[in-house]
């Protein structure tokens, strides 16, 4: 009796993800319709197209980054900027290996926040060196957050910001636990 509860609990509980990641997926891209598919309007030959006009009124506006500060960051959370000083960094994985990663401290005037640096990255990771990292996402490992930039992301050196970095509020430290909630 007990297991066909819980059967039936988690089916509820796909079914509600399921129609809340539909639901996501349409407020993303409320153009788009998951029942027909879309195909390109006929051209008519005889009139002159203008690609360059047409490239150009389709493109997407783009948005203006909102930067935040590192005490506003919650797991799971991507497409993040923020500008950050370095605090320290530790290589875990060295040259000889094929991927290179250093664990860094990073952190603004609100709090603290350890940064994976993979490859390339780890060579901007000089103490005191003020970055700005454009689409990076917040990664969980072993329950607690962690900084990365992936591919998709960029880090860009800046020159010397004003702001003491916070060092008494390390969000890494905050433990997080996934909970199944089910009713």
């Amino acid at each position: 009796m007990r297991s066909k509860i819980l059967e039936q609990g988690t089916q509820i509980v796909r079914s509600v993800e399921a129609a809340a990641s539909a639901r996501r997926r349409r407020l993303r891209h409320p153009d788009r319709t998951t029942s027909s598919v879309l195909a390109p309007a006929p051209v008519d030959s005889a009139a002159p197209v203008d690609l360059l006009r047409m490239a150009e009124a389709s493109k997407p506006e783009m948005k203006k980054a909102v930067f935040k500060k590192v005490c506003e960051l919650r797991p799971l959370e991507t497409g993040i900027s923020l500008t950050v000083k370095v605090v320290n960094t530790k290589v875990v994985a060295p040259r000889g290996r094929q991927m290179r990663a250093a664990e860094t401290l990073v952190g603004d005037d609100t709090a603290m926040i350890v940064f994976v640096a993979r490859n390339e990255q780890v060579d901007l990771m000089e103490e005191g060196s003020t970055l700005t990292l454009r689409n990076a996402k917040i990664e969980m490992y072993k329950g607690s957050m962690r900084l990365a930039v992936d591919r998709w992301g960029r880090i860009e050196v800046d020159e010397p910001a004003s702001f003491t970095v916070k060092t008494d509020n390390n969000m890494s430290l905050v433990e997080f636990e996934m909970v199944n909630v089910v009713e």
